[in-house]
């Protein structure tokens, strides 16, 4: 990629962040207009379940094969193929007449999706080259996600209350166009020096891994395990088969050697961890606002702003810090606001006092606002740049992969928990056991990001990223011979 000048790298970083919105917006619109689409397309809570998750998962399963194929044979021209589609997938969101078909359709919007976000991380790096500058606009890159999560509850309240929930898609599309004629315009095609083959037997585990493990999940509690059984059988086989035969192949879907770097694999499991809370977080906000309370979308969506916005304004904080500070404060901020918030929650059942129900939103927002930069910072830093594709799609993937893992596991708990007959009267108990998974997701990202970010985990970094650069200078070097 050529040196850009510093008007041009911010130009870039806005229409990144343009499809960071549109994907991040997508998520928080359609929470709150979850009630309004079960009533309208006679859905239970598994099919409400689906029309996030099965968004989720796809977009989970085809990230590292997206962030390969960017590597290989161009970031632009990926990009401006993953706008067009998620704004044809939002489209037909829109215009869908049933539940099942709902789903499909959010499954077009993900394969798009999939060729965005960690596309445009690695058109970031490879943008902004300098630590200081990357870290800072990897701050930009998570206020946005506050800004998703600001304006998404408004925007899907307004435009379900006022126009109906089909309305939520249309947003994506003047946006995705706008970023299609920038990115068109402005952004530099850039590639990584050496070509990566397709690893197709990889990508098809790492499917049948997420796919049947979220049905399993889902499923388990109207199924039980005749279903959930074997289907989580086949999750285990696609993992050993994964962990067998990736380091085998000479250029698999994703070198597990990046695991042997403390802090890669530690903003993995963080990624996962904050994510899944906030699907979870998102998922019974929703549920207990309008189906509890009685809210309409609107006030729902207005009940949301005291975690919208510190996530907001923490954000470009958490990037800055990262700068100058690195990973480790941000991240115990960060766990220490998420763990409270569940445990607030589940101990004080904070849903049923204004205040309390205000406090919890609000530190869930300030962890959240902290978390994001950190992650995608230690998972992309560590890493030589011609890996960099590869390396924003594996935290990328894990995000998506928390967050379908937090909307299954906390609705499952709750499916089991909750009686139809009498809703409103067993939510809030039946809800228990969900804040407190969320609160231990919380537990997780403080005690990792403690540990993962010391000195010993960044000798482990070193160590990882000179034996991936060794390997990336012999295969040259055999290729040019």
């Amino acid at each position: 990629m050529p040196e850009l000048s510093q008007r041009r790298r911010l130009l870039v970083l806005a229409i990144c962040c343009m499809s960071l919105l549109i994907v991040s917006l997508d998520n928080t619109v359609l929470n709150v207009a979850l009630p309004a689409m079960g009533r309208d397309l006679h859905a239970t809570t598994a099919g409400l379940q689906w029309t996030i998750d099965a968004y989720t998962l796809v977009l989970a399963a085809l990230l590292m094969l997206a962030g390969s194929t960017a590597d290989r044979i161009g970031r632009k021209k990926v990009f401006m193929a993953g706008l067009v589609v998620f704004s044809l997938g939002s489209l037909l969101c829109s215009l869908a007449p049933s539940l099942d078909l709902l789903v499909a359709a959010r499954m077009v919007q993900a394969v798009g999706g999939s060729m965005l976000n960690p596309v445009a991380m690695s058109i970031i790096t490879n943008t902004f080259t300098d630590p200081r500058e990357r870290a800072r606009a990897i701050g930009v890159w998570g206020a946005v996600v506050g800004i998703s999560m600001a304006a998404g509850p408004l925007v899907g309240g307004l435009l379900v209350e006022s126009v109906g929930w089909r309305a939520i898609f249309w947003v994506n599309l003047p946006v995705g166009l706008a970023a299609l004629l920038l990115t068109l315009r402005y952004v530099p095609e850039s590639r990584a020096p050496r070509a990566r083959r397709p690893d197709p037997i990889g990508q098809l585990l790492v499917m049948a891994l997420f796919g049947s493990l979220t049905y399993a999940i889902i499923e388990a509690p109207e199924s039980g395990p005749a279903v959930s059984g074997p289907f989580g059988a086949v999750a285990l086989a696609a993992l050993l088969g994964l962990l067998w035969y990736e380091p085998r192949r000479e250029e698999p879907l994703i070198d597990l050697r990046f695991f042997r770097s403390a802090p890669f694999s530690g903003a993995t499991v963080i990624a996962i961890s904050a994510f899944a809370a906030l699907g979870g977080f998102l998922f019974l906000s929703t549920l207990y606002l309008q189906n509890v309370r009685g809210l309409d979308a609107l006030h729902a969506g207005l009940w949301m702003l005291p975690m919208a916005v510190p996530t907001f304004l923490c954000a470009p904080l958490s990037g800055r810090l990262v700068g100058s500070r690195g990973p480790r404060l941000p991240l115990v901020v960060a766990g220490v606001a998420m763990t409270a918030s569940g445990a607030l929650f589940a101990l004080f059942d904070a849903e049923t006092s204004d205040l309390t129900l205000f406090l919890g939103y609000a530190l869930f927002g300030l962890g959240f606002g902290f978390v994001n930069a950190p992650i995608t910072n230690t998972a992309v830093s560590g890493m030589p740049r011609s890996q960099a594709g590869v390396a924003a799609a594996v935290a990328s993937t894990s995000r998506q992969l928390g967050q379908t893992l937090g909307v299954a596991v906390v609705g499952a708990v709750l499916a089991a928990g909750v009686s139809t007959s009498s809703y409103r009267d067993t939510f809030v108990s039946a809800a228990v056991p969900g804040w407190w998974i969320l609160a231990g997701c919380g537990l997780a990202v403080l005690v990792l990001g403690a540990v993962t970010t010391g000195p010993w985990a960044r000798r482990t970094a070193e160590r990882t990223a000179e034996r991936l650069e060794a390997k990336d200078v012999r295969e040259a070097a055999g290729v040019s011979a």
